[in-house]
């Protein structure tokens, strides 16, 4: 999985099935060499990492790499709704005037240690 970000918000980019939610429950295992992690709280174990919430990211800024948090989704700006997106498939992201842009220059690496998906099932009657 990668991450693209776009306006200070993150969004995930699979060409598997999305992941609707992850998890970092050993951030001490992460590693921040060459990253500027001054201004930042301590890291916390999470469990339930979902769309729209707050996610733990490295970022590029200018020439320095910088540990930073952002938001999971993306609202175009040309949207009318706030509905946005939270996942964008491989295939076709340099396709879509959503993402390409954000692709080419602004990509982002999200420490996480699992994936997964609920699975919805109807009561048997």
């Amino acid at each position: 999985m990668m991450a693209v970000v776009v306006r200070s918000r993150l969004f995930a980019v699979s060409s598997r099935p999305m992941c609707g939610r992850f998890t970092l429950k050993s951030p001490g295992r992460t590693k921040f060499d060459s990253v500027n992690r001054s201004h930042l709280p301590p890291l916390f174990p999470r469990y339930n990492i979902a769309p729209s919430q707050t996610v733990f990211a490295i970022v590029r800024r200018l020439a320095e790499r910088e540990a930073a948090f952002l938001q999971w989704g993306l609202i175009p700006s040309w949207s009318k709704e706030a509905k946005g997106f939270i996942n964008a498939r491989a295939e076709t992201l340099e396709e879509k005037p959503s993402f390409s842009e954000s692709f080419q220059r602004r990509r982002c690496l999200i420490p996480a240690d699992g994936f997964y998906e609920f699975m919805w099932t109807l009561p048997v009657n």
